[in-house]
């Protein structure tokens, strides 16, 4: 509520009056004034009001000793900020109008919320900021009030008169100090405060500044002002308070006051009213929000323009330079950076403490997840008061404890700790009992550590120790141990890093790096695997095993890769000389027991030497089992029976897998270069035979086999076993396949070539009959009669044997099987004038012959014709031949007739080395003939036919008389009517219709019947 205030209790005529005649007397005072007014109110006020006003308000709380309040009403133009505590006096009012001469000389009283040490404001130039909005401020208080106005103090000194004032004031264009003429005022503070500063806003510009620095104000401003314990906003967008900033922020502060000698050597370059405080103050602030927005410049303790890159708000009272925004350079601002240092790092061991443990429930140190290190400065400094505070921090924190320990937690100073490059969280628990001060780490972390001096392992270094310092280690607690690596090995550097890990092994060896060990499966029987052990062979220990040492190069030891391990095989093949050839068997086969599939392919197992039934030593490759078939089949010098003994412990299948016999056995192997054979096929007998003679064209360079399976051991086969042996070899699928599927060779210009297994092979080009003489190229029991009759009989057993097996052995069933040697045969035999051919035989033994592939042999010197009377006769070759037309045959002036169509005509003229009837006769019709057409009635029974035919009385060909010709354009010549109807018939492709053709030509009369019979065709 407004009232009247009669008397003028702050004496602001006699300031005006002692102001107004200084300016009198010496115009040059007014300029003065009024430049530097206009310089704080331009330059280091122009953003300060809210901050300043605050200021004046917490110093006349801590004065009072009462909870500073401060509301700040903006409604409308004007600004209205009330405050509690000490009201306005007139020292303070004189202090306003006064520039940089504060009124704020007592010191505090015990007790008070600034620690005893004076107010915040130390020039008495703070309400200079008003002037940034306003013209005409206004200060009410219980005591009185006072007001400025520019046009009051333009109006006074026009009062005044004077001519150089007058000067001044022109110059100016009228502009005079707002701040230096005090005028009384009336009114009151609202109710609850006790004073009010009232400002109307110059423009919409001043409103819009006032609006966004209210806006600005947050715990900053409260936790640099300690004496309020609230701020209100109100404005047109609701209301706003500040308060309790406390419980917001994790505080360290710290404080003191300098001795007379230090007062000596750190103020000595302040100002005077400066050196009169000699005393200090340092707060750290850390958001407990981690999404709260830092001001990122130094408060001292208001906001200055100096950078600060810390993730934390720092208040402290630094000297500043007159403009206020800037820290003054001298040995204070030093001193207080290394206070500020060293509370820092109290501050980050507070909250490394505060992580050892869950906070209480009154507690106020957070949650204790807070990471320290992200405190710790590092990369480029904001200015150059920030590297000051960077550097500093940076020499104390080193020795404060803030880094916690792996293995119990507690906490340690930077210097005494270490860190493992790499190691994650698992890996460091396990590694913390045997690396002192061992703290963890994640790669953001690196720098901060860096910066704290930390020393750091690489894991390369710490995987080396490993093997030293773990060395008595359990076999389970590396499993441990890997377990934990378990996040790193995704990591392929850090795998590199891992590659010297050590290993325990079965064996009780402690080796280093996990590459290429085998880890045993719960299969493998522990007892085999150390056994193993003492032939070269490195097992991980089972209790050792870990999924993690497998991402570190390990192998899953299956039988497989163990058996397949080179140590394995060395021993193996050497198992004859080995000190305890037994105690090799013993290892081989248990493991091979376990899954004797496994041991599929590894040829080399046949090595391994066993007993036999009296007690010696032999490879298991010449062994066979009591009473089987392969007892029966192979030569008993060349083989052995097992003992039995073995048979029972470890099981046929274990047996036959490592190469000892029931029946006869096979060995595989891939991608075979014809040209170097692999060793597991190089005890097969002939082998290199096999392969000059399937290699196309006849070198073996560049020619492949993708898979090649041969039966073994056929060289062992007892003459008389064979037709066991055949027996056996069409009853197990496996020997089957081996026997009778060709093998696809590819050349070196990629075509596939089928050609007999190396099995077929051998049993063609090796196994011979009781008269000496081979198996192959005898007539199969099923072949046919004729060239049955041009073969060797196969022996009787053979009729037992399925179509398949003797096909793969050489015998003859059809001529399609005829190698080369068999058609040599057939073709002599075919010449011999003692065998005696019918004509229908031979005709059909022909078509067969024509189609069979190039023949590389020689031709024969006779060969069989047509003769007479339906039987066949022998002839020189070169009397002979080859008539692929039935026109040709009535040219008995070439001689005998070797009779064939299309591709078998052309493959027999080849395969006898005869000519075709047309290579040796031209074939041309003498005279021309009379056309005529055809009848009707044979070109319906016979569409093809041409429409005209050529008549002859007498026709001949190149001088022979025929009865019928087609020339080499296709017209049909004929001199009968049977000449004309096979005329017809070989003209028009049909001839299969030549009968019927004939039969219209001869009997007209039958054309109905003819016509109703061609329905049916």
């Amino acid at each position: 509520m407004l009232h009247r205030v009669s008397d003028d209790v702050f004496g602001t005529a006699g300031i005006r009056e002692r102001v107004l005649a200084g300016w009198s007397a010496a115009p040059v005072r007014f300029r003065e004034d009024a430049n530097a007014e206009e310089d704080l109110a331009l330059g280091g006020y122009v953003d300060r009001l809210v901050v300043e006003l605050a200021q004046n308000a917490a110093d006349a709380a801590v004065r009072a000793g009462v909870p500073g309040r401060v509301l700040f009403e903006f409604r409308g133009n004007t600004l209205v900020v009330a405050n509690t505590g000490t009201p306005l006096s007139a020292e303070g009012v004189e202090s306003l109008a006064t520039l940089r001469a504060s009124a704020k000389r007592d010191e505090l009283p015990a007790g008070s919320p600034a620690d005893g040490h004076g107010a915040v404001g130390r020039f008495g130039v703070g309400f200079a900021a008003v002037l940034a909005v306003s013209d005409e401020p206004v200060v009410l208080s219980r005591s009185g009030g006072v007001r400025f106005s520019k046009a009051d103090t333009a109006a006074a000194i026009a009062a005044r008169g004077g001519a150089g004032l007058d000067t001044e004031v022109r110059r100016r264009d009228g502009k005079v100090p707002v701040l230096r003429l005090p005028f009384d005022a009336e009114g009151e503070p609202p109710t609850g405060y006790d004073t009010a500063v009232i400002l109307p806003l110059r423009d919409e510009a001043a409103a819009a500044l006032v609006s966004r620095l209210l806006a600005e104000a947050g715990d900053p401003l409260l936790l640099a002002l300690p004496g309020l314990e609230s701020i209100v906003l109100e404005t047109l967008d609701g209301t706003r308070v500040l308060e309790n900033a406390r419980s917001r922020w994790w505080i360290h502060r710290t404080a003191g006051t300098f001795d007379a000698e230090e007062r000596e050597r750190l103020l000595a370059d302040r100002p005077i009213e400066e050196r009169s405080r000699p005393y200090y103050s340092v707060l750290w602030a850390l958001p407990r929000d981690p999404g709260t927005v830092l001001p990122n410049v130094v408060q001292a303790p208001t906001p200055t323009e100096e950078a600060l890159s810390l993730p934390a708000l720092l208040l402290a009272s630094f000297p500043l330079d007159p403009t206020r925004r800037h820290v003054a350079k001298g040995p204070l601002t030093d001193r207080l950076v290394r206070e500020a240092a060293t509370a820092y790092a109290e501050l980050l061991h507070q909250r490394a403490e505060a992580a050892a443990s869950p906070p209480s429930a009154d507690s106020t140190t957070g949650s204790g997840q807070e990471d320290v290190l992200r405190l710790v400065p590092t990369g480029l400094a904001a200015g150059v008061l920030d590297q000051a505070l960077r550097e500093a921090i940076l020499a104390v924190l080193p020795g404060t404890p803030i880094v916690r320990a792996v293995e119990d937690g507690a906490l340690l100073r930077p210097r005494d700790a270490v860190v493992v490059e790499g190691a994650d969280e698992a890996f460091n628990r396990v590694l913390a009992p045997i690396v002192p001060g061992l703290i963890g780490s994640t790669r953001q972390d690196r720098l901060a550590l860096d910066a704290l001096g930390v020393r750091r392992l690489e894991l390369a270094e710490v995987v080396d120790q490993l093997g030293t310092a773990a060395a008595d280690e359990s076999p389970e607690w590396w499993s441990a141990l890997y377990g934990s690596l378990s996040g790193m090995v995704t990591d392929a550097l850090l795998r590199e890093s891992l590659g010297t890990l050590p290993v325990p092994l079965a064996d009780g060896r402690l080796v280093r790096g996990a590459r290429a060990l085998l880890l045993p499966g719960p299969e493998l029987p522990v007892d085999v695997l150390a056994e193993f052990g003492e032939y070269g062979v490195r097992v991980v220990h089972p209790a050792a095993v870990n999924p993690a040492l497998e991402r570190l190069g390990a192998i899953p030891a299956s039988p497989r890769s163990l058996l397949e391990d080179s140590a394995v095989r060395t021993v193996v093949e050497h198992s004859a000389e080995a000190d305890d050839p037994d105690a090799v068997a013993h290892a081989v086969l248990s493991l091979v027991a376990t899954d004797p599939a496994q041991a599929e392919g590894l040829w080399w197992l046949s090595d391994l030497v066993l007993r036999d039934v009296d007690g010696e030593l032999v490879p298991a490759n010449a062994l066979v089992v009591p009473g089987s078939d392969a007892e029966a089949v192979l030569d008993d010098e060349e083989v052995a029976p097992i003992d039995p003994a073995l048979v029972e412990r470890y099981g046929l299948p274990a047996l036959a897998a490592v190469g000892v016999l029931a029946t006869l056995g096979t060995v595989t192997s891939s991608d075979v270069a014809l040209d170097r054979l692999p060793e597991a096929l190089k005890d097969l007998d002939a082998i290199e035979d096999w392969a000059y003679d399937v290699a196309p064209d006849g070198s073996r360079y560049g020619a492949t086999v993708g898979e090649l399976t041969a039966i073994r051991d056929l060289d062992w086969i007892k003459d008389d076993a064979w037709p066991r042996v055949l027996a056996i070899l069409g009853t197990v699928p496996e020997l089957r396949r081996a026997l009778v599927t060709q093998v696809r060779v590819v050349g070196p210009d990629d075509r596939p070539l089928g050609v007999p297994s190396y099995s077929a092979w051998w049993i063609r080009e090796r196994v011979l009959l009781d008269d000496g003489e081979p198996l192959a190229g005898r007539a199969d029991p099923e072949a046919d009669h004729v060239l049955a009759a041009f073969l060797d009989e196969a022996p009787a057993w053979t009729r037992d044997l399925d179509p398949e097996i003797r096909s793969a052995v050489g015998l003859v069933r059809e001529v399609g099987d005829l190698d080369a040697d068999g058609i040599s045969l057939v073709l002599e035999r075919l010449a011999d004038p003692e065998q005696e051919i019918s004509e229908s035989a031979l005709l059909r033994f022909w078509r067969q012959l024509g189609t069979l592939p190039l023949f590389p042999g020689e031709a024969p010197e006779h060969v069989r014709v047509l003769g007479e009377d339906g039987w066949t006769e022998v002839v020189e070759a070169d009397a002979a031949v080859v008539a692929d037309s039935p026109m040709w045959l009535q040219r008995a002036d070439l001689g005998g007739f070797v009779v064939a169509s299309g591709a078998a005509a052309d493959g027999l003229s080849d395969l006898l080395d005869v000519p075709l009837a047309q290579e040796v006769a031209e074939g041309k019709i003498d005279g021309t003939g009379t056309p005529a057409d055809v009848p009707e009635l044979v070109r319906e029974l016979v569409p093809e036919v041409p429409d005209v035919w050529w008549e002859h009385e007498e026709l001949t060909v190149d001088g022979v008389e025929v009865s019928w010709w087609v020339d080499a354009d296709g017209a049909p010549h004929a001199a009968t009517f049977d000449g004309l109807a096979k005329a017809l018939a070989w003209a028009s492709t049909r001839w299969d219709r030549r009968h019927v053709i004939r039969a219209v030509l001869n009997e007209p009369d039958r054309a109905s019947e003819l016509l109703t019979d061609a329905s049916y065709d």
